[in-house]
């Protein structure tokens, strides 16, 4: 959402900015990052979003508050149709979103609208919030002609935005990562990055991804990025001791958006279950082993973006053809952030 941020702040239409505290711990390094001005309103401040029961309570004290407080977050037009709440992707932040503008009588944006990996249990809960995110969307902005085609029976303006938005935050963080230290001096190591609901709350599929970046570091050294969940479920199942022990593996916190992009950009591949992940690194033209059963996207896909399913000779074969995938970033001429913006202006207009 950053391009988008910047760009609505660069056209002066009027937005206000609500976080819903779910990833607490980075966001306002992001801001900071993408040199955003605007004052965010934050419905919770504290410990990251880590657990199911916690994300419950924190999920009902948001609703909670957009709704008894809404004439104070969404003012001062709170009574006409032309407002417009922006959600983006699959989180349950962006669940939450639609369903308090679906309430509030508002009409709902979804950002990167449209993509499916039509199986509800990979991802899960991300594919049901898609699916209850179609229903509940005034205006869809699809990422390609595929995303649109999987919108085709629901009621929603769809827009074909060609890309997704994350190009342009990619191409801002390439342009600012280039003037920085990098985090590792070598190009030959790869990156680890595991976070997904269906892999960190199941022990034994968290156990096997293990012994999986276990069997790649017999043949690269790794650098194995921790988000703040996945640090909390390997302490659980008594997993972190093993991988810090192992010499070829070096544990880091999570970081900012930028340095993160130029530890990917530089790396020889990048073992991931991030469906952001694939998409940027498609972009960048780096190996990426999906560890997952099925992806919403179509970006890499059996190119730069290989589904390893959690089996090992998938990993294996990865491993020994990284050299023939790579390119180079090559942002598109119509960037899809003037394109959501050229269509949320029409708003602006009408309120004026």
């Amino acid at each position: 959402m950053a391009p988008i941020l910047c760009e609505l702040e660069q056209s002066n239409l009027p937005f206000r900015l609500i976080l819903t505290g779910q990833h607490e711990e980075t966001i306002d390094q992001l801001l900071v990052e993408f040199g955003i001005q605007t004052p965010p309103i934050k419905l919770h401040q504290g410990k990251e979003i880590s657990g199911i029961m916690q994300m419950g309570g924190w999920f009902i004290r948001c609703l909670w508050l957009c709704l008894t407080q809404s004439k104070t977050l969404f003012s001062p037009s709170i009574q006409t149709t032309d407002n417009v709440i922006l959600v983006h992707g699959d989180t349950i932040s962006t669940l939450l979103g639609a369903i308090v503008g679906k309430i509030l009588g508002f009409r709902i944006a979804h950002i990167e609208a449209g993509l499916r990996s039509n199986n509800l249990f990979h991802p899960f809960p991300e594919e049901f919030t898609r699916l209850a995110v179609f229903r509940l969307s005034s205006i869809s902005f699809c990422p390609g002609q595929w995303a649109c085609n999987n919108l085709n029976r629901y009621r929603t303006e769809r827009i074909d935005t060609g890309h997704n938005t994350l190009i342009d935050a990619l191409a801002i963080a390439l342009q600012e990562a280039s003037s920085m230290e990098p985090i590792h001096s070598s190009g030959n190591y790869g990156v680890v990055s595991i976070h997904r609901f269906e892999n960190i709350f199941n022990i034994s599929r968290l156990t096997k991804i293990v012994e999986l970046i276990e069997k790649a570091a017999e043949s690269y050294p790794l650098i194995f990025v921790l988000h703040p969940s996945t640090r909390k479920k390997i302490v659980e199942y008594n997993l972190l001791e093993r991988i810090e022990k192992n010499p070829q593996i070096k544990v880091v916190a999570r970081m900012g958006y930028i340095h993160f992009v130029g530890l990917m950009k530089n790396a020889s591949f990048v073992i991931s279950d991030g469906g952001g992940n694939q998409e940027e690194l498609s972009y960048l033209g780096v190996p990426t082993l999906l560890m997952r059963k099925a992806t919403e996207r179509q970006e890499g896909l059996n190119h730069t973006a290989t589904l390893c399913c959690y089996e090992e000779s998938k990993l294996i074969l990865f491993l020994s053809q990284l050299s023939s995938v790579r390119h180079l970033f090559k942002r598109p001429s119509l960037s899809p952030t003037k394109i959501i913006i050229n269509r949320l202006a029409a708003f602006a207009s009408a309120q004026q």
